[in-house]
């Protein structure tokens, strides 16, 4: 008997009883679409969280001013007053695999426009740091080097401080205060939206040297970005600026750094394993529907078998062998788990898609995770189908016939 008789004689079993198989397919179609739309959320968030961290900048590396301990009272970060525009130049010349940096300085300022006022922060950095942020300006431009040597007062706004002050006018060459210093609008950036929740646009750009001097009233830094000339170099590139900066700053072997590096791919790598593991996790707890659903073909075929004993009987009389009635029965549950798993992966990319549209959730349908319900659909058919298939095929003919 050939495979496609085979099909067609299980496919005609099964519809004789519709019912009884829609339902004993229910349970493989939730084991398949749950393990398909738990792994496109959770992949879909991972590339969301993944590509927000990417949006921080260009193999970006954040060197921030250290902590300070006085009389046993640690000061937190940003406390120490080491780090200079020496500091950032060192870097740039002596660090090979540092491309660019951005001396950088940070005050809280009202920012006021007529009437019109925002608390804001404003940041003082270099002419490198748009590039180092791969943050474009969408209107007017950023500042010069110039801007930087002269202190000029001048300002580039995020897209949220601009709203709050100009509204929808065009703010390019428009004049604010801040601490009563007329500040002259040269840029707005482009929208950056919203990071871990933090509102990125929520900001205003000035030469660092302008805040040091007018703003803040600091002669150092408190931190500086920088960028590596690739993401493999990052590493390495931590490592090269600690230890520059180590000895400008004179520290023994066994003294802490008073500096504080960070990167966003340490972030990236840590966000990746935790969301793997999470979808790994919610798969896997997802995939005992499919076991559930393997115990039922198992016991619907049981039942099938005992329905049909006379009929097994007749077709071994007429010259069928044990090994045709146990390949009929297997392949029935396998039509089961099989039809379960394909309509399963409809409902899964389905329900995911949704949740995708409603939550604002990116999905991502992994072609793997599809490949792998298939095959694990049809492994459960074929596992839970072998019992009931060989008793099946163990019947004693003379006793099936008799069988009522």
């Amino acid at each position: 008997m050939s495979y496609r008789e085979v099909i067609r004689i299980a496919l005609r079993a099964l519809g004789r009883n519709k019912m009884r198989t829609i339902l004993t397919m229910l349970g493989i179609i939730i084991g398949v679409g749950a393990v398909i739309c738990v792994v496109a959320i959770g992949q879909g968030a991972g590339q969301a969280v993944q590509g927000q961290i990417q949006g921080l900048g260009e193999n970006m590396l954040w060197i921030q001013a250290g902590s300070v301990n006085t009389s046993g009272v640690r000061m937190g970060a940003q406390a120490t007053k080491t780090l200079t525009i020496q500091d950032a130049q060192a870097i740039q010349l002596q660090v090979p695999t540092i491309i660019a940096q951005s001396p950088g300085v940070a005050a809280a300022v009202q920012i006021v426009n007529g009437n019109r006022n925002w608390y804001t922060r404003a940041n003082g950095v270099g002419q490198n740091f748009f590039t180092i942020r791969n943050w474009p300006v969408d209107r007017g431009s950023g500042f010069s080097q110039r801007d930087v040597d002269v202190a000029a007062d001048v300002c580039v706004l995020g897209t949220t401080v601009s709203q709050q002050l100009f509204g929808e006018q065009d703010p390019i060459g428009q004049t604010v205060r801040v601490q009563n210093i007329p500040f002259v609008i040269i840029g707005e950036l482009v929208s950056k939206g919203s990071t871990f929740g933090q509102d990125q646009d929520d900001t205003m750009f000035m030469p660092y040297t302008t805040v040091q001097k007018k703003i803040a009233g600091i002669s150092w830094l408190q931190y500086i970005t920088a960028s590596a000339d690739s993401q493999d170099d990052i590493g390495a590139a931590e490592k090269q600026v600690a230890a520059l900066l180590r000895q400008r700053h004179h520290l023994r072997p066994n003294e802490d750094d008073d500096f504080i590096i960070r990167s966003p791919q340490e972030l990236a790598d840590t966000v990746a394993v935790t969301t793997r593991i999470l979808t790994l996790l919610l798969a896997s707890i997802a995939s005992v529907s499919l076991l559930v659903g393997g115990i039922g073909i198992m016991n619907i075929m049981l039942v099938s078998v005992t329905e049909r004993t006379r009929e097994i009987g007749v077709r071994m009389a007429v010259g069928a062998t044990e090994q045709d009635v146990q390949r009929q029965f297997l392949s029935e549950a396998l039509v089961l788990s099989s039809l379960g798993g394909l309509i399963g992966i409809l409902l899964g990319m389905g329900v995911s898609l949704t949740v995708s549209h409603i939550m604002g959730w990116p999905s991502v349908a992994s072609p793997i995770a599809v490949v792998i319900a298939v095959v694990f659909s049809a492994a459960v058919g074929i596992f839970f189908g072998y019992y009931p298939a060989r008793k099946a095929a163990r019947l004693d003919p003379i006793e099936a016939l008799r069988y009522e």
